[in-house]
């Protein structure tokens, strides 16, 4: 994994969220878990290039088009990142009592090792992550306008979540860049260049 704090500077991350925040079509995701449906912990929306369908916990979600924002937003994160995407999951943790569970994003349309890369804007919050091997959780924040790469590896040996934090009250955008391989599709470029974890 790799982390830049401050890869976006906080003027452009304010106007980003703002614009973001309003253009979205943000939706409640019915999850599947434990044998029954409930309300995802905080609102969705799935977007990207035609056909590029993602499926998870029990739905099927068919892409809403890039925004134009988003689309140049794509572009600065694949040129970061070193790996082309074709698609965005994008969070909106309401305040702190919006969550994510401990998961990997292993679907097999995501491929054997994918590459995943994280924006977030607005509230800080703390990202959790440890190795399915066993052993102690790590944790880091989050801040506004930061980008996370989790590279070839992370899906498979790590699982992360996202959890409460009552005292933040904050709204959160977190926009999870992927690419979504098709039978036929070409293969993904991939290198890191962002700075190391730290």
């Amino acid at each position: 994994m790799t982390f830049a704090p401050e890869w976006l500077g906080r003027d452009e991350a304010d106007a980003l969220f703002e614009a973001l925040h309003a253009e979205i079509p943000w939706e409640v995701h019915r999850l599947r878990m434990f044998g029954r449906w409930v309300d995802a912990p905080r609102l969705n929306a799935w977007l990207g290039d035609p056909g590029v369908s993602y499926r998870y916990s029990g739905n099927t979600f068919e892409p809403h088009a890039w925004t134009p924002m988003l689309l140049a937003l794509r572009d600065r994160v694949e040129e970061a990142c070193g790996t082309r995407f074709n698609s965005v999951l994008a969070n909106l943790y309401r305040d702190g009592s919006d969550r994510m569970g401990w998961h990997s994003d292993d679907e097999r349309e995501l491929g054997p090792e994918p590459v995943i890369a994280s924006v977030s804007l607005g509230a800080v919050r703390t990202f959790r992550f440890r190795a399915k091997a066993g052993g102690e959780p790590v944790g880091i924040e989050l801040m506004h306008g930061s980008l996370l790469r989790m590279g070839e590896g992370a899906q498979r040996l790590y699982k992360h979540e996202l959890p409460v934090r009552k005292r933040v009250a904050g709204a959160r955008i977190n926009l999870t860049f992927r690419y979504i391989h098709r039978p036929g599709g070409e293969s993904v470029r991939r290198y890191d260049r962002l700075p190391p974890l730290r």
